[in-house]
């Protein structure tokens, strides 16, 4: 599904050049849940930009579902972005004068495709609830906390039917307890079918991934399989040691 072969990335300016990406060779499978890690400057943001078909590599190929991403022109790539592709970012993202349901419509009427409003609606009505936010549809940003926000973002990433769900530090802005309901969401899409590929610097998000690849320095220097943790059953004991503090302190 996602072929990746010797991907380079260089930064140049008037007097130095930055390689972001050294030969990364990667292949995701269809249905996989992977986690790319690595520190700030690491590369794995570029590798996820590159995939993502919003930056371009200075070496290699790229292959997306057999297709050379680099022969596509313009239009071709604001279609895969549009279509095959959902995006969900560390800072959400919304329109802060907009419905959660508004924000959720934006990809479908920037669409090439040609859909009714009421088609509109309902898919975003659908995704809105797939994320299980149907009794906040009416509200604005700045009346959700921010794990609503980012089920929103999920839900804006998901109305247009996406093979792949790529996730750049999606839990980056949120508590831990708030995170970990976010990845169970994830975990869930997962499960139904949903590519997942996630960036995060945190070695307790990436556990709850089935891979996990990590960067250093523009190179790939491990990419392991392992039986993922269950971020559900990791809510569960947050709430059971929350019950035992709370057992504590009244007695």
């Amino acid at each position: 599904m996602i072929e990746v072969k010797d991907i380079t990335k260089t930064y140049k300016t008037e007097s130095v050049a930055v390689e972001a990406l050294r030969g990364i060779d990667l292949t995701v499978q269809r249905g996989e849940f992977s986690a790319i890690m690595g520190s700030s400057g690491s590369g794995k943001s570029t590798l996820m930009n590159i995939i993502g078909c919003l930056d371009q590599a200075t070496g290699g190929q790229y292959l997306l579902n057999g297709q050379d991403v680099a022969q596509m022109h313009r239009n071709q790539l604001s279609e895969i972005r549009n279509k095959m592709l959902g995006f969900v970012f560390q800072s959400f993202h919304l329109l802060p004068r907009t419905t959660a349901l508004e924000n959720v419509e934006l990809p479908l009427i920037y669409s090439r495709e040609e859909l009714s409003w009421k088609e509109i609606r309902r898919r975003a009505r659908e995704a809105i609830e797939r994320v299980g936010l149907q009794d906040r549809m009416k509200h604005t940003p700045n009346e959700l906390s921010g794990g609503q926000k980012q089920r929103v973002a999920v839900a804006r990433a998901l109305v247009t039917e996406p093979e792949i769900l790529l996730a750049d530090e999606p839990t980056g802005n949120l508590d831990s307890r708030t995170g970990l309901e976010l990845i169970d969401l994830i975990q869930n899409l997962n499960s139904q079918g949903l590519t997942t590929l996630m960036v995060t610097h945190e070695a307790e998000i990436a556990r709850f991934a089935r891979r996990v690849i990590r960067l250093h320095d523009g190179r790939i220097i491990s990419d392991e399989h392992h039986e993922s943790m269950s971020a559900s059953e990791a809510l569960e004991d947050v709430d059971e040691d929350h019950h035992h503090s709370e057992d504590k302190v009244t007695s």
